[in-house]
């Protein structure tokens, strides 16, 4: 039987992303109503201050804070009203000392105000007076302009998913349209004689087609754009038709399945052949996933991804290539994993960087806690109940009760 050649986890990444640039994303320009889950290609940059005037952020009087000094409730100070601020509208007074104007919330203060007296510490002593029952300091409940976001300044930076909080600060510093990665185009082709649709009735023998939807459900949610999701039986041409229609409109092709030593597992043949540069890892030394194949198309910038059938080996590779290769090249900040105290002993595989499932919990004394969830690979079930995943280096013996480790979470 021959053997599979493997590479590390950290070989086979540094072969993906030597060829990936020959296929570096390119960039579209979008507005920001359109751009929720994109990735911004460029920094972007405030066009106006925010706020751009002076802002009141009570419902109150805008005053000159000197003249409030000494007033308290027992001693108040009069001050005279010499202007109600409409909420939207620019303030038209410039207040001298012995003055103030009414100002809401978020309304512009007058030239000459430097602080805001709550509505709560004042009261109508005539037509055109209040009396002020508190005295403020200089900057009293006053945003200045710029003291949110400056003009020039990055609102956003280079390589963030966008998400609602990001967009709202696009609006607010007055950037409508933004440079935004276009997602890789991705085919999914799962193998087997025995897999089936799920709508379709289960006869014995066969098995539901796990991979195609997991695989779809992973790359939608990490921002690529799922060209096709089909499955094929394990017949040679049929096989090798699939991908070279494939690699014509696809970045990248994901196979599950027909990546081992079996006798009907084709795939590193048909994906050598199909691909100009050909099969540059066959097999990675990690635990579940070691029947993992990858080649490059250059004429067509087309990367293939020979995913094992086993649906955890799948996830878990699709998250440590293909995930983590794209998040590189869109300049993301790495994923933060989330640190953690082992809740018992757990063995590595030697010569192997093991992944191993996890879920998280909080101790009884208040410790995030990784429990391991321990299955075989070719049961998707597992997966349902776990945060993530630990990663145990190849050159250690396996986790300790107590020792800290760190959980990978799914996705971006």
């Amino acid at each position: 039987m021959k053997l599979l050649t493997v590479d590390t986890i950290s070989q086979a990444q540094d072969k993906l992303y030597g060829y990936a640039q020959h296929i570096l994303p390119k960039t579209e320009t979008v507005t920001i109503e359109n751009a929720v889950g994109r990735i911004l290609a460029q920094n972007a940059f405030a066009q106006e201050n925010v706020p751009d005037f002076y802002r009141s952020t009570v419902d109150g009087y805008a005053v000159t804070a000197t003249d409030t000094q000494g007033a308290s409730e027992s001693i108040p100070t009069f001050l005279r009203v010499v202007e109600e601020v409409a909420i939207g509208y620019p303030a038209k007074s410039t207040i001298k000392s012995g003055e103030c104007v009414y100002v809401p919330t978020g309304g512009m203060l007058p030239a000459g105000a430097d602080a805001m007296v709550m509505i709560e510490y004042t009261e109508m002593f005539s037509a055109d007076e209040i009396a002020v029952y508190e005295s403020v300091a200089k900057g009293k409940c006053v945003v200045t302009p710029g003291e949110d976001i400056a003009k020039g300044a990055v609102v956003v930076k280079k390589g963030t998913v966008l998400k609602a909080e990001h967009i709202g600060a696009l609006a607010s510093a007055g950037v409508w349209e933004i440079e935004v990665y276009v997602p890789w185009r991705v085919s999914i082709i799962s193998t087997g004689d025995e897999l089936i649709a799920p709508y379709d009735t289960l006869a014995q023998g066969q098995v539901r087609d796990v991979n195609t939807w997991s695989l779809n459900a992973l790359a939608t949610d990490c921002g690529f754009s799922v060209v096709r999701c089909i499955k094929v039986k394990d017949d040679e041409a049929l096989f090798r038709a699939e991908l070279e229609k494939a690699k014509q409109d696809s970045d990248v092709v994901l196979t599950s399945g027909g990546s081992s030593q079996g006798k009907k597992d084709m795939t590193n043949d048909v994906m050598d052949s199909v691909c100009d540069e050909g099969t540059f890892t066959h097999g990675l030394s990690i635990k579940p996933g070691k029947p993992t194949i990858l080649a490059f198309d250059k004429a067509s910038a087309t990367f293939m991804i020979g995913l094992p059938g086993h649906p955890v080996a799948s996830l878990t590779v699709f998250q440590a290539l293909l995930v983590n290769l794209w998040k590189t090249v869109t300049h993301q900040p790495p994923q933060k994993p989330i640190p953690a105290k082992m809740e018992t002993n757990v063995a590595g595989a030697p010569g192997k960087t093991t992944f191993l499932l996890a879920k998280i919990y909080i101790s009884d004394n208040g410790e995030v806690v990784a429990k391991p969830v321990l299955a075989k690979s070719g049961l998707i079930n597992s997966m349902v109940d776990t945060d993530g995943y630990i990663e145990i280096d190849m050159n250690k013996e396996g986790l300790k009760k107590g020792e800290t480790v760190f959980v990978h979470r799914f996705g971006l």
